[in-house]
């Protein structure tokens, strides 16, 4: 029999599978929506972030704080953290909510004070205390939340305000500054500073087309913006003759997410070049909409729910309010990912030594406990024949000692985990040996996740995605044995 799986490309690398945490039959979607920018389009975060991080420093000093010495800082936040709006803190939390870092300015706060701080507080994203940094987006707004906590700290800003008043602040002046078109207006200028291109996203629209799918643009982006953007992104990439709009059935700009998933809102169809538009009652294949919403949408294509994948970004403007109230299947793009699963990798061999070892040393507290409790025991006349004071005493004190000495080769493993991923906050998807909230959130609402929306190129619109078989901590992880070893 002819060996048919070596005649085709095999399974992508790590970095750019499409993982999933629900079961999903790509044969079975009908209709595919994508979100536009950091989602179809990718921009350059560090260069982007530092533009957007000018314009609110300009906007700021406008309105009188001292800002005009600041400088962006790409290292002070990354997306998976939570600002604690009542004492002023960047947060990173485990899946259960638990604190594991802390920054309070620029800050890190040591581990005594981050337990004195967060000891009997539980992250609740539900709770008007956090805002959750869940976009690239969120970059200059930590970094400048957490620089003006300092001037705060210091006096320095107007008095009366707290940390809630001057996140306001920071947050208003920076949709102000994405909203007055100043920054949207450099991309446009020198797009090739900001955009990075990905050759393979227009095969990937192109096949989900030709297999049948609907293909459809959702973006909050107004349609200067959105043709532009698209146009250099994907412009080069096509045939002679094609533009990027022949990569979809139905194109919706400014369609005012999450709102789009929630309320029915009036449609107008962009009729001209310059943006002219006119009333719309309905949709129709191959043109583009201003506004509108998902129920539209699905009533256009006849379709509803899980016959509908939708990929994007925004934790919850895309995954999270789509497949709450519609019920739709949904991905996330997550560029780090790429970056984490090759630190991951290259810290293997020193992971497995840190494991080993802390695979000794749980082996050796073990016995250090059952030492102390047979001392116990003798002293009070019931102790183990042959196991002395005497004997248990030595015991307990070369079993310190190994302990001692295996801490001081586990330390700089462990410090050298920790530093893996972002320089200051670590991997975004795990939180010490546990999973992030980030990653908690990524379960919840995603049903898939990716790097970047070529990644679906690999999988062919015939894929078929399942989940792993989910881990507990009573798994046996030496199948066959019933001994760990020593």
């Amino acid at each position: 029999m002819q060996d048919w799986i070596s005649r085709f490309p095999p399974l992508p690398p790590p970095a750019r599978r499409v993982w999933c945490n629900r079961t999903l039959n790509l044969r079975s979607i009908q209709v595919i929506g994508y979100d536009m920018d950091y989602t179809l389009v990718h921009y350059r975060v560090d260069t982007w972030e530092r533009r957007a991080y000018e314009h609110l420093r300009r906007l700021l000093l406008d309105q009188g704080l001292p800002v005009e010495d600041l400088e962006f800082d790409p290292d002070a936040a990354m997306r998976g953290l939570a600002i604690d709006l009542e004492l002023g803190h960047l947060v990173k939390a485990n899946r259960f909510g638990y604190v594991t870092q802390a920054a309070h300015g620029p800050r890190m706060l040591s581990f005594e004070e981050t337990r004195r701080a967060y000891g009997r507080t539980i992250v609740d994203l539900a709770e008007p205390r956090w805002v959750f940094l869940n976009t690239f987006f969120s970059q200059s707004e930590g970094c400048m939340f957490a620089q003006l906590v300092e001037r705060l700290d210091q006096g320095r800003l107007p008095p009366g305000m707290g940390y809630r008043d001057l996140y306001r602040t920071v947050k208003r002046t920076l949709d102000q500054a994405h909203m007055e078109g100043r920054l949207k207006g450099e991309v446009i200028a020198r797009p090739q500073e900001f955009v990075e291109p990905d050759p393979e996203a227009p095969p990937t629209l192109r096949d989900q087309r030709a297999a049948g799918r609907k293909v459809v643009l959702i973006t909050n982006s107004e349609w200067p913006y959105t043709d532009a953007m698209m146009t250099v992104a994907y412009g080069r990439f096509l045939p002679p003759g094609k533009t990027w709009r022949d990569l979809f059935d139905l194109v919706l700009v400014s369609a005012r997410k999450p709102a789009f998933f929630t309320q029915a809102m009036p449609v107008f169809e962009v009729v001209s070049g310059d943006g002219l538009l006119r009333p719309a009652a309905t949709l129709r294949d191959g043109g583009v909409f201003v506004g509108g919403d998902a129920r539209l949408v699905e009533s256009h294509f006849g379709v509803h729910g899980e016959d509908i994948l939708y990929v994007g970004d925004h934790m919850f403007t895309d995954v999270h309010v789509s497949k709450e109230v519609l019920r739709w299947r949904t991905a996330l793009v997550m560029r780090e990912l790429e970056d984490e699963i090759a630190a991951v990798r290259g810290f293997r061999d020193a992971a497995r030594e840190l494991e080993a070892l802390m695979g000794r040393k749980e082996a050796l507290e073990h016995a250090y406990s059952q030492a102390r409790l047979g001392l116990q025991r003798a002293k009070a006349g019931e102790g183990t024949p042959g196991m002395t004071p005497a004997r248990l005493n030595r015991a307990l004190k070369e079993l310190r000692a190994e302990i001692q000495d295996l801490d001081v080769r586990i330390a700089p493993l462990a410090r050298a985990s920790a530093a893996i991923g972002h320089p200051r906050w670590g991997l975004l998807m795990r939180a010490g040996n546990d999973k992030s909230l980030w990653a908690r959130q990524v379960e919840r609402h995603a049903d898939l996740y990716t790097s970047r929306v070529s990644n679906f190129l690999f999988h062919t619109p015939y894929g078929y995605l399942r989940s792993h078989r989910g881990s507990l901590p009573h798994d046996d992880p030496f199948p066959g044995s019933d001994e760990a070893p020593a």
